[in-house]
């Protein structure tokens, strides 16, 4: 009876893995329609100069941007895991092509932004096609990076400046948990040169940024504001949040993915612990909806949260999902998951499969040739700015396509670096 009911159990999970395993098979399939219709799109833009996809406008045409918009590297990374995980040699030739368009960017100091634009395209075209002229193009841009590193504050400047949504005040040395992200390139840098400074300068700003920006209840603040003379945080704000004590989701997944990586790099405990209470603050929330796909903020038109004067957060009634927020989180914690033991480790992977489970479904995955040809429908990106409201996103896209190859080599037991 016992063999009996082992051996059940046994086909049971094994079935269990098909059915996992021909489910992500049928969302990049499907996502390798949708982009190569794509693929079929003029470039369109000032000029005629976007060539990224980045949203729909209201016409439900696709809009492009150009290279030096901070999204334009998703594009190319989507192409890049498409064509591997399919084999597809033809997408793989359309992933060069958008990659290489990428190149100028290397030089780009104006923001931090540097980091999703290159590592997200030529760091993925190094890691499944790998040249040196690949790895020259990612330390050059590391170095562009490290140009916006501040010593006193031991901090990355995310922008020049931001107004604050309360009023007219400018300040002039903002930090953002976005900046999280751009990390993984620094440490690649390092790795690829063994020069220590890149990734000293990754450590210092993960740090900083944990102890500053990183609340109490492990949400974080959108923006934190630094002294330029003195390098001391001078208070949090937000900027694409609905308030400045609310936690953005797609922040609070910046954080996750963010910590969980430079867990990854490091080996640093704090880090660790970091990623995961913000991914339980994720989870455990009470407004979490069932399906696990965010609210575009979690505090949105609750009492006790209020918009700056300024922003556009004050005349939006409706709430709003946030299927980039969600995608990016499921990545995270399918990473995630692999460093963590126990109830926590099945905490977070069926916390990402979930995620991912409701992305496929026809309530956020597009129908063929619809959506602007972009997967996921009903990202949030900029409220307060009142733009990108309830339209698809690029970046939605690829992060959705990373979870479903990080989840099929789990499910292979594979590693995911």
């Amino acid at each position: 009876m016992i063999a009996a009911f082992c051996l059940s159990c046994a086909f049971g999970l094994l079935h269990a893995q098909d059915a996992e395993k021909a489910f992500v098979k049928e969302n990049m399939t499907f996502a390798a329609g949708q982009y190569r219709l794509m693929l079929q799109t003029p470039a369109q833009g000032k000029d005629g100069k976007g060539v990224m996809p980045h949203s729909t406008r209201k016409d439900g045409t696709v809009s492009k941007a150009s290279i030096y918009m901070w999204t334009s590297g998703f594009f190319p990374g989507s192409l890049w895991y498409l064509s591997e995980y399919l084999g597809d040699k033809a997408l793989q030739d359309s992933a060069l092509v958008y990659t290489r368009k990428m190149e100028p960017v290397k030089s780009f100091t104006d923001n931090h932004d540097i980091g999703f634009m290159m590592y997200c395209s030529y760091g993925n075209a190094n890691r499944f096609s790998p040249q040196r002229s690949y790895r020259d193009i990612l330390v050059e841009s590391a170095r562009s990076l490290c140009t916006r590193y501040r010593e006193k504050a031991g901090v990355i400047q995310s922008w020049n400046g931001f107004r604050s949504w309360h009023g007219d005040k400018v300040y002039d040395f903002p930090v953002i948990i976005d900046n999280m992200m751009n990390l993984e390139l620094l440490f690649y840098a390092s790795r690829a040169t063994g020069d220590p400074s890149f990734r000293d300068i990754a450590v210092s700003h993960a740090r900083h940024t944990m102890m500053n920006q990183v609340r109490d209840d492990y949400s974080c603040f959108h923006i934190v504001y630094y002294d330029k003379e003195t390098g001391k945080p001078i208070k949090g704000e937000t900027s694409q949040g609905y308030s400045d004590n609310s936690a953005w989701s797609r922040g609070q997944a910046w954080g996750i993915y963010g910590f969980t990586m430079c867990y990854r790099e490091t080996k640093d405990p704090s880090f660790l612990t970091t990623a995961q209470r913000m991914a339980d603050f994720y989870l455990d929330h009470p407004n979490l909806p069932s399906d696990k796909v965010a609210w575009w903020d979690f505090n949105a038109n609750q009492p006790g949260y209020v918009p700056g004067v300024r922003s556009n957060a004050n005349n939006v009634v409706l709430n709003y999902r946030d299927a980039s927020a969600a995608a990016c989180t499921a990545s995270a914690l399918l990473e995630l998951s692999t460093y963590s033991e126990g109830k926590l480790a099945k905490k977070y992977l069926e916390g990402a499969k979930a995620i991912l489970h409701s992305l496929a479904s026809p309530r956020y995955r597009a129908e063929l040739g619809k959506n602007g040809n972009f997967i996921l429908m009903h990202s949030t990106g900029a409220i307060p700015q009142n733009g990108e409201i309830d339209v698809p996103l690029t970046y939605a896209d690829y992060y959705f396509l990373e979870a479903l190859y990080r989840y099929d080599r789990i499910l292979d037991g594979k590693p995911l670096f």
